[in-house]
């Protein structure tokens, strides 16, 4: 295994072991009121392009993961430049920036299609770069064994703002009488809050605890975006996840396929993603900590699991109730268990310098993978309706997790621990014992 070499490692592992650090907070609270500004004016999307516009479910399962890999592919340049100039804090800063004035181009837009697709294509532009440098600073803020914690905590108060950020919509929509601006300039200014919670309490990368701290990629540009991918374990665990990206057919359509089996009133079905976000936000910690004191594969390929649940339960039974709160709350265990534990699972084995370019490879190619799922299981739903497309999901879901439990092998493999970084002195590499 690796042992740390220096007694500050170990000492300021001791000392900030079961708690949360201050940076990590401030970035749950940027993300908390960033996504209160984002939810206000994205809840109803699904029922607007499917219901309302009248998409086929091909072409919304398109659209949707075209947004998501547009985001992606914005991801892994945003990792890589603040890894480049070590400037995570100003790439996030940037994202969260770009993502708050987009709320203005809605106001903007007024009904124009164009402009209302620019609007939330800058949105979306924006979290793809400011993903991987919020993560990466979270991972590079808390010591190893507590990463799982750190995360759960960042993504709980993440998902009070995504909770949060509907029910403030409906409110002022209820009473403003239906006034879409005004939901659009009190998003906007929540958003510009977001900024400025950033600026003012986030550290940059030389305000890192020591043993975090790294210097910045400045050499050998031609070692790419794919530089991460020649770390073993890494290689693995992007392996695993963009398998089982390819096998997930998205939340947005099991709320359709929810909507559809129990054809309750379509004003309702905004609210469907509360209850997944309430399990979430419950479960996001403890599933944290499991990872932290059992390993993270576990609680990783449990959440996988669960979204295999939520198909079979859409296969094999018609109560209404138990289909609802059962697939929500196989929905909501798959977000707690899988979100964060993931990037607390990868953060380990990539050196610190290239941590945001790792973790935004990692996150891109499970957005890619999960692009084609959507565009997969919305053709199938056409060509053959929603129970066959459901029962390959449900197929490729299962061969996929088989498939990662062999590639995630238990956390005592030495091919799963740190890998040393290039760029620290030979004092500060971890040594093998």
């Amino acid at each position: 295994m690796y042992l740390a070499t220096t007694d500050a490692a170990t000492t300021a592992t001791k000392v900030t072991r079961g708690r949360v650090g201050g940076p990590v907070l401030a970035l749950g609270a940027v993300s908390l009121v960033t996504d209160i500004s984002s939810e206000m004016v994205t809840a109803v999307l699904p029922l607007y392009f499917v219901l309302q516009l009248g998409l086929s479910p091909l072409q919304f399962g398109f659209l949707d993961g075209l947004y998501n890999g547009v985001t992606a592919l914005v991801r892994l340049l945003g990792g890589h430049a603040a890894d480049r100039g070590g400037r995570h804090k100003l790439v996030a800063g940037s994202g969260y920036a770009l993502s708050a004035l987009s709320r203005l181009g809605l106001l903007l837009a007024g009904g124009g299609t164009l402009g209302i697709g620019a609007a939330l294509a800058a949105d979306r532009i924006g979290k793809g770069v400011r993903t991987a440098p919020r993560d990466a600073l979270i991972s590079l803020s808390a010591p190893p064994d507590a990463l799982g914690r750190a995360f759960g905590v960042h993504r709980a108060m993440d998902t009070t703002g995504a909770l949060l950020g509907p029910l403030a919509a409906f409110a002022l929509l209820w009473a403003t009488a239906d006034a879409y601006d005004a939901v659009f300039v009190v998003s906007f200014c929540v958003g510009l809050l977001g900024v400025l919670l950033l600026i003012a309490f986030v550290p940059g990368r030389a305000a890192l605890p020591a043993h975090h701290r790294a210097p910045a990629v400045t050499d050998r540009p031609r070692a790419g975006l794919l530089a991460p991918l020649r770390a073993p374990a890494f290689r693995r665990i992007f392996v695993a996840a963009a398998l089982l990206g390819a096998a997930t057919i998205g939340d947005a359509f099991l709320y359709l396929l929810l909507q559809r089996r129990l054809d309750f009133a379509v004003s309702w079905f905004p609210l469907l993603p509360l209850g997944s976000a309430a399990v979430y936000l419950l479960l996001a910690v403890p599933a944290g900590r499991l990872g932290d004191r059992i390993g993270r594969r576990v609680p990783f390929l449990c959440g996988h699991a669960a979204l295999l649940g939520g198909y079979l339960l859409l296969l094999l039974t018609d109560a209404g109730p138990v289909l609802l709160v059962g697939v929500l709350l196989l929905l909501g265990v798959f977000y707690a268990a899988t979100d964060g534990v993931l990037m607390a699972l990868a953060g380990p084995v990539l050196p610190a310098a290239r941590r945001a370019s790792g973790m935004a490879l990692l996150q891109t190619g499970q957005a890619l993978c999960r692009l084609l799922a959507a565009a997969g299981f919305g053709a199938a739903w056409t060509l053959w309706g929603t129970r066959p497309a459901l029962i390959v999901a449900a197929v490729a879901l299962a061969a996929a997790l088989a498939a990662s439990v062999a590639l995630l092998p238990g956390p005592t493999r030495p091919e799963l621990q740190e890998d040393p970084d290039p760029t620290d002195p030979p004092e500060r590499r971890p040594s093998r014992a």
